[in-house]
């Protein structure tokens, strides 16, 4: 049975397509990269996974079960969606790598938050630091890492790295092999750029809203 089925997904708003019968499946474990030119409705793709935006028509299939039956909360910590440019709230790092474990009513694991704060090249003293004081790069790090405390079945990466600098880029990229080889957490990644794609075992490439390459399927 595979984790996520997406059969003939249309999306539409004002009156105008933007995705047109998305079709495909992923098994737990795979790494599905999505390409295609701007305004091809990949992100949308992602938000509407995401539970972020609702499809016009089709049907979402999670674990053998429409989408619709599960509650949004619930689903939601399965399936975790990262942003393409960080949201942090409160004041402190802390404060939003506390907060997966607030939701789910379980003690704060400073050591483990630590731990994954320095998998992606961030010291423990940044664990207490303002958000206000850190860079672009950093906050996508912090976000990417508040995704991943509980490891969801399926992350989605929406572009995550697309406003980042090269350096950042490369730490984000080692910290996903590094995902890949020490978990078997399925990721699909919305990415503009050629390298960061390649990463993935499977791709699809959207153009006006339809899917017209398919590789590793």
């Amino acid at each position: 049975m595979a984790l996520l089925e997406i059969n003939n997904l249309t999306f539409a708003s004002d009156g105008k397509t933007i995705l047109d019968d998305i079709h495909f499946s992923i098994e737990k474990g795979d790494f599905l990269s999505i390409t295609g030119p701007s305004g091809s409705g990949k992100s949308t793709l992602l938000k509407i996974i995401a539970t972020i935006l609702s499809k016009t028509n089709g049907e979402i299939v999670y674990k053998g079960e429409p989408l619709e039956n599960y509650e949004a909360t619930a689903y939601r910590k399965e399936v975790s969606y990262c942003f393409q440019t960080a949201v942090l709230f409160g004041k402190t790092v802390r404060d939003n790598l506390a907060f997966p474990y607030e939701i789910r009513k379980v003690p704060f694991d400073s050591e483990k938050a630590i731990a994954y704060l320095k998998s992606v090249g961030l010291p423990e003293e940044y664990l207490d630091k303002s958000i206000n004081s850190l860079s672009g790069g950093e906050k996508q790090r912090v976000a990417l890492v508040r995704n991943v405390l509980f490891q969801p079945e399926i992350l989605l990466l929406d572009e995550v790295t697309s406003a980042l600098d090269e350096a950042n880029r490369v730490i984000i990229w080692e910290w996903l092999r590094s995902m890949r080889e020490h978990s078997d957490m399925t990721i699909l990644m919305v990415s503009h750029n050629e390298e960061e794609a390649g990463m993935a075992d499977k791709r699809i490439h959207i153009v006006g809203g339809k899917i017209t390459e398919r590789e590793g399927f």
